[in-house]
């Protein structure tokens, strides 16, 4: 079976190129449309819920929480059934076609203010999470296993994965450009920002499937028969690789979203950016990460995915530590030390951009070699466990900060005016935390081998 990239055109030459960029940008377009709404929904979800929905943190925190266990649950479900499912396009390509279109109307759905009473939306918001959640999983999970069928290469498994997360953090550029005009509309704005969003997403993810449908038909296939899913627990438990990948993921991760749901109110709150810098500023670490993508892609090329591990999580830390330190704006100090504040927050949030760009592209680019140790290949299955435990991990991490912004004081009808409570946290949840979870990410790959089989 032809399941190496090489593979799939014996004759080489120019035909060869072009589909190895036809791939890459298939692959790209699969995570473009949850790229978005990954995006979009961890910018933006806390503060609609708070400042649009009439919900409080806690309450914002909890039904965040509720989305995340729910789309972690529903992982392995989507995993074991996207393995045993069979079709002439392969295990993967019918769940992408299957969910797009209802991904992209559940989008739309989550950004409507329904009712009047803050219960009524609750009970609303949960269901329509619980919806697209769902549909996010049947499309993202099977979509994700793809990048241990299409190559045995671990050099062109990194490409595969640069290729994704382009198109995701691409796609996530264009919906905070879309959001950075229609947010400060209200719930007018939010509605339309669904609306757009949801074609968007429901366009790419069919799109995908079409461009990846030749390559599909000669990936790797899941084994025909595979064990129960406790036998597959405790193969997993066997698996040291995956763990550290597992334990990798997790933390960076978890220090990812929590700085992508703090971020706006940190702007606002705590360094008293007005809300036209405020919206812009998650354009930059967008714009930043993207190149950041293909910087780590290269250093991983060269010197090998651990050693650029190591460089992009410096690089970050080095912006959690200016994150740390940064001032209020200066406000009546003068254009000149205004201009200053603003090119070192600019400064920190691209290299927030650059070094966290390696929590996107890493672990993926590692996962593979975990399920090589399997000789059943079961791709799906893997992923899904991958996924299981960072979203749980991310559903208690966002409920926590819910919480503890509430027990601080914060209330978001008070605007920047929070007690120093609540500014102290913020700032915390922004830098100290994130920090010292990517340092036990190191400490989580310490024992990784410098070479791994699969490394080219």
């Amino acid at each position: 079976m032809a399941h190496c990239l090489y593979q799939l055109n014996p004759l080489g030459g120019t035909l060869a190129v072009r589909r190895q960029l036809r791939l890459y940008l298939a692959y790209g377009l699969g995570d473009a449309g949850t790229g978005l709404a990954a995006t979009v929904l961890g910018f933006y979800l806390f503060p609609f819920f708070t400042e649009v929905a009439g919900l409080s943190a806690g309450l914002a925190g909890a039904m965040l929480m509720v989305l995340k266990v729910w789309d972690g649950l529903s992982d392995p479900l989507i995993g074991w059934l996207s393995d045993r499912t069979h079709t002439a396009w392969g295990a993967r390509l019918p769940w992408i076609v299957g969910a797009a279109v209802p991904l992209g109307l559940c989008f739309a759905a989550m950004w409507w203010v329904p009712f009047e009473t803050p219960d009524q939306r609750l009970g609303y918001y949960s269901v329509t999470a619980v919806l697209l959640m769902t549909a996010y999983t049947a499309m993202n999970l099977p979509f994700a296993a793809l990048t241990s069928e299409l190559s045995s290469s671990a050099s062109v498994r990194t490409h595969l994965n640069a290729a994704r997360f382009t198109g995701s953090l691409t796609a996530g550029l264009l919906g905070l450009v879309m959001a950075f005009f229609l947010v400060r509309q209200g719930a007018v704005g939010y509605a339309r920002l669904g609306i757009l969003g949801g074609a968007l997403i429901a366009g790419s993810g069919l799109a995908c499937a079409f461009g990846l449908s030749p390559f599909a038909r000669n990936a790797l296939r899941p084994a025909a028969h595979l064990e129960t899913v406790r036998v597959q627990l405790q193969r997993i438990a066997a698996n040291g690789r995956f763990r550290m990948v597992l334990g990798l993921y997790l933390l960076l991760w978890c220090g990812l979203q929590l700085m992508q749901n703090v971020a706006l109110v940190f702007l606002r709150v705590v360094l008293h950016l007005g809300d036209n810098w405020a919206y812009a500023m998650p354009l930059v670490f967008q714009v930043s990460a993207v190149p950041g993508l293909w910087i780590w892609g290269q250093v991983a090329q060269r010197r090998g995915r651990i050693p650029a591990l190591r460089r992009g999580l410096a690089l970050w830390g080095v912006a959690l530590v200016l994150a740390l330190l940064l001032p209020p704006f200066p406000l009546g100090m003068g254009a000149v030390w205004q201009g200053l504040f603003l090119a070192l927050l600019v400064l920190t949030i691209m290299l927030l951009g650059l070094g966290g760009a390696t929590a996107f592209l890493i672990p993926w680019s590692l996962l593979p070699d975990a399920i090589d140790a399997d000789p059943d290949h079961p791709a799906g299955f893997y992923t899904a466990w991958m996924v299981l435990v960072q979203k749980l991990g991310i559903g208690l991490g966002i409920f926590g900060l819910g919480i503890v912004l509430e027990l601080s004081g914060y209330l978001a009808s008070q605007g920047m005016d929070q007690p120093d409570g609540a500014v102290v946290m913020i700032r915390l949840c922004i830098s100290v935390v994130p920090g010292t979870l990517i340092a036990l990410g190191l400490v989580a790959m310490r024992r990784w081998p410098r070479r791994s089989p699969q490394q080219t």
